[in-house]
């Protein structure tokens, strides 16, 4: 935590921005096994590998990637709340923060750093972290899958958080845990930690120079 809070010092950041699955909760591999099963089930061979290579952007967007054109956008978006629904089940006797996350987020909050949610998320998956988890009251503003009209790597989810917090992007830095994050962070102009709970550093290398470190957890 020690360094970060001297790079937001040395650097006059003024609103941290973080993604939130892999980010602030380690739970992608259960997104990855859901959409495995899901997607086996329905007929289209695929690895776990392979899955986990699509498994970013909303839940429409990756349906029509793996099934082009197979399903209308109300039947994509039925088959994303399903699955979402799934997760949050299986899930839930998991659910905790990354360690050290609460902590950080009630120091820098309490040495005014704005804090902000960034996320493909939809707004009931986002919710049941904020609520499970109690962390709702350290979050300034939120912005999720139905607030925006472009996915990551697009910089528009971290440009409204930068504008919902009235902050230009050089104000502000991102944590995220996948490359496509990490790119929408470059994007808006703004650097990158990288939570290490999905990607190797290797996988980050095109972005090195926008990646202030790579950590495992806030502590």
């Amino acid at each position: 935590m020690h360094s970060i809070l001297n790079y937001i010092k040395d650097n006059d950041v003024k609103g941290l921005l973080f993604d939130l699955n892999g980010t602030m909760i380690d739970d992608i591999e259960y997104h990855i096994q859901t959409w495995h099963k899901i997607i086996n089930d329905m007929g289209r061979p695929i690895t776990y590998q392979e899955t986990k290579v699509e498994c970013y952007g909303r839940n429409e967007e990756l349906i029509e990637r793996i099934f082009p054109g197979r399903f209308s956008l109300e039947e994509r978006l039925a088959l994303g709340a399903e699955k979402e629904a799934k997760y949050r089940e299986e899930f839930l006797p998991q659910l905790k923060l990354i360690d050290g996350l609460e902590d950080f987020l009630k120091h820098t909050k309490s040495i005014g750093i704005q804090l902000a949610i960034g996320s493909a998320a939809v707004g009931p998956n986002i919710d049941y972290v904020l609520d499970n988890c109690n962390i709702r009251s350290y979050f300034d503003t939120i912005v999720g899958s139905e607030d925006v009209s472009n996915s990551k790597p697009d910089p528009e989810v971290f440009i409204k958080c930068a504008d919902h917090l009235g902050l230009a992007s050089h104000q502000c830095i991102v944590f995220e845990d996948v490359p496509k994050g990490v790119e929408a962070a470059k994007n808006a102009g703004m650097k990158s930690y990288v939570i290490k709970t999905t990607h190797d550093e290797g996988d980050f290398e095109y972005l090195h120079g926008d990646v202030i470190d790579y950590i495992y957890n806030y502590l």
